[in-house]
């Protein structure tokens, strides 16, 4: 997400830092060229504008440019400027009874989704959700939503066949709610349209005042580029939103629309879409964001990331092996599942500071599922004694994995590197023990 401004953002501030001392003059240049960094990444004009007025303000302070390191202030001020754009401190999702959430948006923005995405998020946090599908105009839409909920486990309402009133249905799926009494959060998906109309927004408008929602959320697509502003506006006049989510933040390079969105309507980014998976949805954390645009990274996000996709004995059990390089290839394989149950990893990469000013670095997917195919090609016996894998036996498994001979040498090859490697490790670190030496960090 963003990799287009990222990439521009942090080419300026590399220039900024080289100086030894900053002028006025190179202050105005660098601003000239995060302007229209900002106008290309779809972000609103007046937007961007204000945004340069206030970091080129504070940029030209006294204090900044007497500074010892000015161009690191600079990043500084510019960090803080994005985050406050961004939203500044996360906003949480209002769950106080009796915890109607109403999802609004055009079609194709990701509505439907997004209602299951956040139904499971909520779920994960200790509630009780229940789906309503009220987009009478696709009945696509109804089956998707129930197709959804049973993947999630999370109950959702049909209205009858042929139901074109929202309001009866509405009501019908607040007392077909009756059965679910434990049930503590509603989330109603709502009808969409290609653009913003009168009648679209009239039945919206009833739909909000039957219901009395907590929260009202606007799901925009974040490659909508200069349209988002005239979006947002129009759905907030009409609705007073409450907050937004940003769909397929994944797969647009630019992002304006998270700029703009958050800043016409004054409304907090609540969550973030970040791939098609149903797990692929997270909190809109603004200084986190901030800190990835600018290639600081995210360490807190990837270490949460972490925590709730891995199981913390597996992680036990394969620090041991590790340690000890009694590792196998099954562990060679659990550890590579292990690492792609974090998502794609092009995205973790852009959580590491400094990984994203590694242009033209990236992850071949198909590559890693080869990796895969390889191990999973080999007997139980192969994986449990690499040693035993002769010639013969790596060229069978190099037919049964749609690899090349090669491929499977080089696997093998890099497994063994490994495996010399902590085994020189841990030899090391029992040499130091002996000596009296300094522990090694991360090693017992």
């Amino acid at each position: 997400m963003f990799s287009q401004l990222a990439d521009k953002l942090q080419d300026v501030f590399k220039d900024l830092r080289g100086h030894g001392a900053i002028s006025e003059s190179n202050v105005t240049d660098a601003m000239r060229t995060v302007r229209m960094a900002l106008l290309e990444a779809d972000v609103h004009y007046q937007v961007a504008k204000d945004f340069i007025a206030r970091v080129k303000e504070k940029a030209l302070g006294e204090e900044v440019l007497r500074s010892v390191t000015p161009g690191q202030q600079i990043v500084k001020i510019f960090h803080d400027e994005l985050t406050t754009l961004l939203g500044g401190d996360a906003a949480p999702l209002n769950t106080a009874a009796p915890g109607r959430i109403l999802l609004v948006g055009l079609n194709g923005a990701g509505k439907t989704t997004s209602a299951a995405k956040l139904a499971r998020w909520l779920k994960g946090q200790g509630r009780t959700p229940l789906l309503y599908a009220l987009d009478l105009y696709r009945p696509a839409a109804i089956e998707q939503l129930a197709t959804l909920g049973d993947q999630i486990d999370v109950p959702v309402f049909r209205p009858e066949p042929g139901e074109t009133d929202v309001l009866r249905a509405a009501k019908a799926g607040l007392e077909w709610a009756a059965q679910y009494p434990a049930a503590n959060i509603h989330l109603f998906d709502t009808a969409g349209r290609q653009e913003i109309d009168e009648p679209l927004v009239q039945e919206l408008k009833r739909l909000r005042d039957y219901l009395a929602p907590q929260e009202i959320l606007l799901v925009a697509d974040a490659a909508t580029g200069q349209q988002a502003v005239s979006v947002a506006t129009h759905f907030h006049e009409a609705l007073g939103l409450s907050g937004l989510i940003l769909t397929k933040l994944d797969g647009d390079a630019r992002g304006g629309a998270a700029l703009s969105m958050r800043q016409v309507t004054q409304r907090p980014i609540k969550f973030a879409g970040v791939g098609e998976k149903i797990d692929q949805f997270e909190p809109f954390v603004p200084d986190r964001l901030a800190g990835r645009i600018l290639g600081m990274g995210d360490i807190v996000g990837l270490v949460e990331k972490a925590a709730q996709a891995i199981n913390e004995e597996d992680a036990r059990r394969m620090e041991e092996k590790l340690r000890t390089a009694s590792f196998d290839l099954n562990d060679f394989l659990d550890q590579f599942k292990m690492i792609r149950k974090l998502g794609p990893l092009e995205n973790l990469l852009g959580m590491l500071p400094g990984m994203s000013n590694m242009k033209g670095f990236s992850v071949d997917e198909k590559q890693m599922r080869r990796v895969e195919a390889i191990v999973l090609s080999m007997t139980k016996q192969e994986r449990d004694k690499p040693d035993i894998l002769n010639a013969r036996r790596r060229q069978r498994i190099a037919r049964g994995s749609g690899t090349s001979v090669t491929e499977v040498n080089d696997l093998i090859l890099r497994f063994n590197q490994m495996r010399k490697m902590m085994k020189n490790m841990g030899k090391f670190k029992k040499m130091m023990a002996r000596s009296g030496g300094p522990r090694i960090p991360g090693m017992r």
